[in-house]
């Protein structure tokens, strides 16, 4: 079954070597009830690790089987010691936070089969615990733990068992129990191997290996053993897929993340809240810069769209600048020009002024503008209650009124405000309609409005002569820059001008959006670079907590490796706890950046604009984070030998 010839293990330390193992030579038939024996430091711990698996000798020849082990790779041992190999450590090595049960069915994961209760009960019952499969380590005696850990070393029906000081931390009955239970496994066929210091113990073996300085200085042979050779086994183990069970390792691998998560609560906030910072960070401004462009567009729309605002020029004298007019005036002649040119859409002139709008006994200072019948659609007014004034309303030069919803609030309160009269400047005016609320800038409110004709505005009401300003719509965006040049045309040829700037000034409504635009990129940026350094500081906590974890579960990563566990699952199951400790975060940094966003609309009335993607796109770069994080530490602790990290203390 199995043959050592000329084994020799050496270790380097500080410099120096340590022979632990020196020429060694051993044949182990199927069957055998073997002890090895020896004071400490005689190598008899380092010869059982060899044989099963767990070290490697620095020379020397080992087979099983016939097949030469010391070439094998680390996933053909991983699998041998998973498929034909069964350990029971005098520490015990069960994992605090899983059942006994859980416990006894881990080497299946490793097997690539799914959880059989069934047989698990059966080993239990067979080492007299299936009264127990429920409890957790600490609630289990010695003995009861160590027939917890020969139940487990039985569940993929190993060739052979190892024991390593099975009975050293135990007392006399349960000494006795574990021994019993040993013995009756031998009996059913499968090969012992026990290190023991005890000789009591020894003699009940039916072959007893005396070591001395890493040498067999005696092999005696209390009984000889015979049992039917099998069909070379071991080929079976090239015949298994590295990716038989991946997803019930990895099932795994979730389960255990969140128990390591739920024991250290605490420490796993901490760790992830630089990642919760970061994402609550990017959720709540994305929102809020998300919302402020939204209704930028929805002002900026109800502005006008390829909108162009016209308004006497300013000329400056000896370095001065005149007032607004001075150099020029606009009248319904240049507005008609303007309407004349074949890019323009539509045109609306406009005057404006104070008005002192009263109401039963209320009045209000507000702003009264004269427009006309384009100016409902180019400006996005078109009334919620009531109509707008029509055409022989302008010609008429009729005393009707389309209000703001700040006026109709403050002076009407609450009262249906279309069909009543209100006086205007002690005109009296019929209310026909209630202008759209809108948003503005805030030292202005744009609802503060009344709208009459502009014919009425001019001759009755402000005594106006000249235009204000005129809003003309172009066709098209891209005809904006032509319909600019072509009305300082009209204007220079007009005054005979030869800066047509000094004379008008346009107003491009497309420039305020660009500007904007830039303002709300260049905050976006700014959030991402906090962002970023939020994330970054998060990372790097999840690095440092998953290297204290490893620290902490290495003898659990050495325990892992003895049953089966390869490189690749342990690099699997420390990723996937960073992944699932930095997604968490992101989760929660996303309901606290929602709640937050939330919180800025109500004390400060900013409007919020959640995107989906958005969402999506940080919780996906904080599990990202997990992964260029998680990596080092995770990769540190699949390159441990198994013997190194169950030895460690």
């Amino acid at each position: 079954m199995i043959r050592l010839k000329n084994i020799n293990r050496i270790y380097d330390t500080d410099g120096s070597s340590v022979r632990a193992l020196s020429e060694v030579s051993l044949e182990i038939q199927e069957g055998e009830y073997i002890a090895i024996i020896g004071p400490s430091g005689s190598g008899k711990s380092t010869l059982m690790h060899i044989l099963g698996c767990l070290d490697r000798p620095s020379s020397g020849s080992y087979t099983f089987y016939g097949r030469e082990v010391t070439e094998f790779s680390d996933v053909q041992l991983a699998l041998l010691r998973n498929s034909r190999i069964g350990f029971v450590f005098q520490q015990f090595h069960l994992l605090p936070r899983a059942t006994v049960l859980e416990n006894i069915m881990l080497p299946l994961v490793y097997a690539g089969l799914p959880p059989d209760s069934d047989k698990a009960e059966q080993i239990l019952k067979q080492v007299g615990m299936e009264k127990r499969l429920k409890h957790f380590p600490n609630q289990l005696s010695g003995g009861e733990q160590q027939r917890v850990a020969i139940a487990r070393a039985l569940m993929n029906d190993p060739l052979v068992i190892f024991a390593d000081e099975p009975t050293g931390n135990l007392d006399s009955h349960a000494k006795e129990e574990v021994m019993s239970t040993l013995e009756m496994l031998n009996k059913s066929g499968k090969t012992l191997i026990m290190v023991t210091h005890e000789l009591f113990l020894a003699e009940r073996a039916d072959r007893i290996i005396k070591m001395l300085d890493g040498r067999i200085v005696a092999d005696e042979k209390k009984k000889i053993t015979t049992r039917l050779a099998m069909v070379n086994p071991s080929m079976e183990i090239d015949n298994v897929s590295c990716k038989k069970g991946s997803r019930l390792r990895m099932a795994d691998h979730i389960k255990q993340a969140f128990r390591s998560m739920l024991t250290h609560k605490v420490r796993a906030f901490l760790s992830l809240l630089g990642i919760l910072i970061g994402v609550a960070a990017v959720t709540a401004m994305a929102a809020v810069i998300g919302g402020a462009r939204g209704a930028i567009q929805r002002d900026i729309a109800s502005m006008g769209s390829n909108l162009l605002v016209v308004r006497p020029g300013t000329r400056q004298l000896f370095g001065v600048a005149l007032e607004r007019g001075a150099a020029t005036s606009l009248t319904l002649e240049d507005a008609d020009a303007i309407r004349q040119l074949p890019s323009v859409a539509k045109v609306s002139a406009s005057v404006f002024g104070s008005v002192q709008a009263v109401w039963s006994g209320k009045n209000r200072s507000t702003r009264a503008q004269g427009v006309e019948l384009d100016y409902e659609k180019m400006r996005a007014s078109t009334p919620d209650f009531g109509r707008f004034f029509n055409e022989m309303e302008m010609k008429k030069r009729a005393r009707v009124t389309v209000i703001g919803t700040t006026v109709a609030k403050e002076l009407f309160e609450g009262k249906d405000p279309v069909g009543q009269y209100m006086r205007l400047n002690r005109i009296p005016f019929l209310v026909i309609g209630v202008l759209p609320e809108k948003s503005g800038p805030g030292w202005q409110d744009v609802n503060d409005i009344v709208l009459v004709p502009l014919s009425t505005a001019m001759y009755r009401l402000l005594g106006k002569t000249k235009l204000d300003s005129i809003d003309v719509e172009v066709k098209a965006a891209e005809l904006i820059p032509r319909v600019q040049e072509e009305i300082k045309g009209l204007f220079a040829n007009k005054y005979f001008a030869r800066n047509p700037d000094e004379i008008i000034n346009i107003r491009d409504m497309t420039e305020i959006q660009d500007t904007i635009s830039k303002t709300t990129r260049t905050m976006s940026i700014l959030l991402g670079v906090v962002s970023a350094v939020s994330l970054l500081v998060g990372g790097i906590g999840i690095m440092n907590i998953m290297l204290v974890s490893v620290v902490e579960r290495t003898q659990e990563i050495g325990l892992r490796k003895a049953i089966g566990a390869k490189q690749s699952d342990i690099l699997l199951q420390f990723l996937v706890e960073s992944v699932i400790l930095t997604t968490t975060g992101g989760i929660i940094g996303l309901g606290g950046g929602i709640a937050a966003a939330y919180l800025i609309t109500r004390i400060a009335g900013w409007p919020v604009l959640f995107s989906f993607w958005s969402a999506i796109i940080a919780v996906l770069f904080s599990s990202i984070i997990g992964i260029l994080f998680g990596v080092w530490p995770a990769r540190r602790a699949s390159l441990l030998e198994p013997i190194t990290a169950l030895r460690y203390e």
